[in-house]
């Protein structure tokens, strides 16, 4: 009975529906996936984040007076 909810997918990997790519049972695939959308949303933060510089560095300079 002390058995987790989780491990069942391990006995069980077609009840993991992330174990599923377009309707049909493929953990390669899946994973696979999951590594090309992990790699994407990598090369996309480290894009946001030069932006982000970018835009500091030619941000207009506020006068001293004002």
């Amino acid at each position: 009975m002390g058995q987790q909810w989780t491990d069942s997918f391990e006995e069980f990997p077609e009840e993991n529906a992330a174990n599923y790519v377009n309707g049909r049972f493929d953990p390669m695939a899946a994973q696979a996936r999951r590594a090309s959308q992990r790699k994407l949303a990598e090369v996309q933060a480290r894009l946001q984040a030069e932006a982000r510089t970018i835009a500091q560095r030619h941000r207009p300079q506020r006068a001293a007076g004002k």
